[in-house]
């Protein structure tokens, strides 16, 4: 009797859950649909001037006929590539320096104040001297894709395995086990939903640290396509490009979602 009254109890659970997932992305498309219904009345009404910020209707029928004629495929390729390999190198670099960190106490007191110096530093700022240094290439566009998050992936990840219960690497110790032993079989696992948090900030960090070294270097990308429609007032193009940011960095926060929730499923 019991059992059955707990199964209930959790279907009513599970079906508040689906409820409210279901609620909060019907306003999430609401929200979404109204925004760009708005933009399209405002633009035909002339409430907005239609050549500086296009309309919705503009911005679908100029990504179609780009994709159609291929010309946007290479640029929306050349981005993508750029912002995932600087996505995952700033997250690795990110998770060893952090670790590092953990294993010295020494380095870490003396690393703490250059991380919070190179953290308050504008990090777009050294785009130019980046350029300079590694050429004006896919290598300093990935370059500043992976700087301006392997800092604060160092320090999220670094704080997070400080914060984990000391009796957990206490218990190891007392069954013989090292340093390395206890940061493998308990601090690095604790972490991992704190590393899949950071993973979903890093997505937009990469985005604007690669798109910032395509307006300054690239001669393609989505990032060129902004610039080269502010210089020629092909207004339309640079919204276009800027939805089709938008669209992919949702398509990879939402893949990270779902690792996440893999994750959390699979380790509690």
């Amino acid at each position: 009797m019991t059992n059955k009254g707990d199964e209930k109890l959790f279907e009513q659970y599970q079906q508040g859950l689906r409820r409210e997932k279901r609620i909060v992305f019907t306003w999430q498309a609401f929200i979404l649909i109204g925004f760009f219904m708005m933009w399209e009345v405002a633009s035909r009404l002339n409430w907005i001037d239609p050549l500086l910020f296009s309309s919705p209707a503009k911005v679908i029928e100029l990504i179609i006929r780009k994709f159609s004629d291929g010309s946007m495929i290479s640029h929306t390729y050349v981005t993508l590539f750029e912002t995932l390999l600087g996505f995952v190198i700033g997250t690795i670099l990110g998770i060893i320096l952090a670790s590092l960190l953990w294993s010295s106490t020494r380095f870490s007191k003396i690393s703490d104040p250059y991380l919070v110096i190179l953290n308050a530093m504008p990090k777009v700022a050294l785009g130019p001297i980046i350029i300079v240094a590694l050429g004006p290439g896919y290598v300093a566009i990935i370059a500043m894709g992976a700087i301006i998050s392997v800092i604060i992936t160092t320090i999220v990840v670094y704080t997070g395995f400080r914060e984990v219960d000391p009796n957990y690497e206490k218990v190891l110790k007392s069954f013989g086990a090292t340093r390395w032993q206890c940061f493998k079989s308990a601090v690095f696992p604790a972490n991992l939903p704190v590393m899949i948090s950071t993973l979903k900030v890093n997505v937009g960090l990469s985005w604007v640290g690669v798109i910032v070294g395509e307006f300054l270097v690239s001669k393609e990308g989505l990032g060129y396509l902004i610039v080269y429609g502010f210089q020629v007032f092909d207004f339309t193009l640079v919204m276009s490009a800027l939805i089709l940011i938008a669209i992919f960095a949702a398509i990879m926060y939402k893949v990270v979602e779902r690792i996440e929730g893999w994750l959390i499923k699979h380790t509690t």
